[in-house]
């Protein structure tokens, strides 16, 4: 009985142990993101991390758009977001490195039915106040 107890104890040492590894991402996050012809736009990021599962809003000028796919991995973090062009869908990949309170992030672009190299830019988020 006393092994199991110590086997447990240690079980809930380790998860607490690996919980405190992961980033802490849950907040708003802003960053001016490039966009076409060399101009950059605010871009707003309400994320919530629970464990390994990231959740959340991208604010755009053109409105709110959730995230899907948000994973948590130690410093790392990725999500999705999926928007619509005259009829035509386009998947936009964040991958991202939390360091303190800015995340540098990688965001490619993928056309449905496009098997060509994906457009990648890089830009920095801040934590917001």
């Amino acid at each position: 009985m006393r092994k199991v107890r110590v086997l447990s104890a240690v079980c809930v040492f380790l998860l607490a142990a690996v919980a405190a590894f992961a980033a802490d991402v849950t907040g708003k996050w802003t960053a001016q993101v490039p966009g076409r012809g060399g101009q950059t736009r605010e871009v707003t990021f309400n994320l919530k991390a629970d464990g390994e599962q990231l959740t959340g809003t991208i604010t755009t000028p053109r409105g709110d758009t959730d995230i899907s796919d948000g994973k948590v991995n130690g410093d790392q973090i990725s999500f999705a977001q999926t928007m619509e062009f005259n009829g035509n869908s386009m998947k936009i990949v964040y991958k991202g490195k939390v360091s303190g309170d800015s995340i540098e992030f990688t965001r490619e672009f993928k056309r449905e039915g496009d098997d060509g190299q994906a457009q990648s830019t890089t830009f920095t988020a801040k934590r917001a106040q």
